[in-house]
């Protein structure tokens, strides 16, 4: 009986097994499982997450406006060159014998700076010298010509007037009176060769002169570019042998201005420089010129201006680059705030019944905040109105003002609204509880 009971229970347990592991049942169930577990995570992690953004507290940083003067100033760079600056060359073509003059010696007007070989030019000038005294020579012999030839028709035509023109022959006188006047052409061409040959003269005797060569001005040597025994060829143009610096007691100094602020500046305005060789050291300048010619550099449209600079200890030399702030404007006892206080805008507060209605889909992809404000075009009249924000009660409030010059830290505000000593608030930090 026993066995009989055993037998028959076999096929329900069997058959119940295999109604419940059907293939890929287990497999579904379980991926069914991972999912719903994803989900539940993912939405207790939104809630969270909500629930911590609503918590969070906004604070503000801030500054403070403040009563003081402002400097307005157009920075620029440029290069330190003399006042005057000379080069010195040569117009003759020959071999450096010697050179007087070195690197940064004081020279004065006049003073010989080097000097040519002269052997081909000396010798020349004795030529024509030689020339000369020929061609007095010629002329002396034929004024004698002149003389004979005058006498010889002074004689035929007495004779011809105490014959009745009988005597000599008319040809006689002719002849007489053409070689007359071929004598005093030959003298008239010999003088003019007389003339050459002195205008010659003076020709190599001014190239001898220009073989020494002179410093025109006052000065210091920056530039030698000659050594004795060098070839100097001045051919087509004049080869530089020397640059002199007339004054370097007073120098200028050469800045390109950027169009946008070239209508800031006038001749006169006070002016302050660094240079890299004494960074620790400000020099003074002064605007004299602002050059109405432009110029184009890398499409950017520039003018030269022109600063005076007085150097009395030479500490400054010809180019040497400069960084310059010319003082356009100064503003005192004016009402100052900072411009990240003109660039600041508040976020948007996000209102309390769309937090608390806002979806589960709103808090996984939330939209970013928007400024209070979107920017618009504004008009020419309305470019100073500007805003700032204050804190009341540890919210930001905002002010209406009206800005005026700036240097790129502080503005000046020029209506109301503003007071020395308000805190301003200049950005947002926001820390969650």
């Amino acid at each position: 009986m026993m066995n009989s009971l055993k037998t028959e229970k076999k096929p329900d347990i069997a058959e119940i097994l295999s109604k419940g592991s059907g293939p890929g049942q287990g497999s579904k169930f379980l991926y069914r499982a991972v999912w719903l577990i994803l989900a539940i995570a993912v939405v207790w992690a939104a809630v969270k997450w909500g629930t911590g953004k609503n918590n969070d507290k906004l604070e503000y940083k801030t500054e403070t406006a403040q009563k003081g003067n402002l400097v307005v100033t157009v920075a620029a760079t440029g290069t330190l060159q003399p006042t005057n600056q000379v080069d010195v060359g040569s117009e003759l073509s020959g071999i450096i014998r010697t050179v007087e003059a070195d690197y940064n010696d004081i020279v004065e007007t006049g003073q010989v700076l080097a000097r040519l070989d002269t052997v081909k030019l000396e010798t020349q000038v004795r030529q024509y010298k030689a020339s000369i005294e020929s061609a007095l020579a010629k002329v002396m012999q034929i004024k004698a010509t002149v003389r004979e030839t005058g006498n010889e028709l002074a004689r035929i035509r007495e004779s011809r007037q105490l014959s009745g023109n009988r005597v000599p022959s008319r040809h006689d006188l002719d002849a007489a009176l053409a070689a007359h006047e071929r004598a005093l052409a030959d003298e008239t061409a010999a003088k003019a060769s007389v003339s050459q040959a002195k205008a010659m003269l003076k020709t190599f005797e001014t190239d001898l002169s220009r073989t020494i060569i002179y410093s025109p001005i006052n000065g210091i040597v920056l530039k030698r570019s000659i050594e004795p025994g060098q070839t100097v060829a001045a051919s087509l143009q004049a080869p530089i042998l020397f640059t002199i610096a007339e004054d370097l007691t007073r120098m200028q100094l050469s800045v390109d201005i950027d169009e946008a602020d070239v209508g800031r500046l006038k001749d006169g305005q006070n002016a302050v420089f660094t240079v890299d060789g004494y960074p620790e050291i400000t020099f003074p300048a002064k605007i004299t010129q602002v050059r109405y010619g432009s110029k184009i550099v890398s499409g950017v449209v520039t003018y030269q201006t022109i600063l005076d600079v007085a150097n009395p200890d030479l500490l400054l030399r010809p180019g040497m680059t400069a960084t310059v702030k010319v003082t356009v404007n100064e503003i005192e006892n004016a009402v100052l705030v900072p411009n990240a206080a003109l660039r600041y805008i508040p976020p948007i507060k996000e209102k309390e019944g769309s937090a608390k209605s806002g979806s589960i889909i709103a808090k996984l992809f939330p939209r970013p905040q928007r400024p209070l404000a979107s920017k618009k075009e504004v008009s020419k009249a309305d470019r100073k109105k500007s805003k700032v924000w204050t804190l009341k009660e540890g919210q930001a409030v905002e002010v209406p003002v009206t800005t005026g010059e700036s240097d790129g830290i502080m503005t000046v505000i020029t209506g109301p609204g503003v007071t020395p000593g308000m805190v301003l608030v200049v950005d947002t930090i926001r820390n969650g509880k």
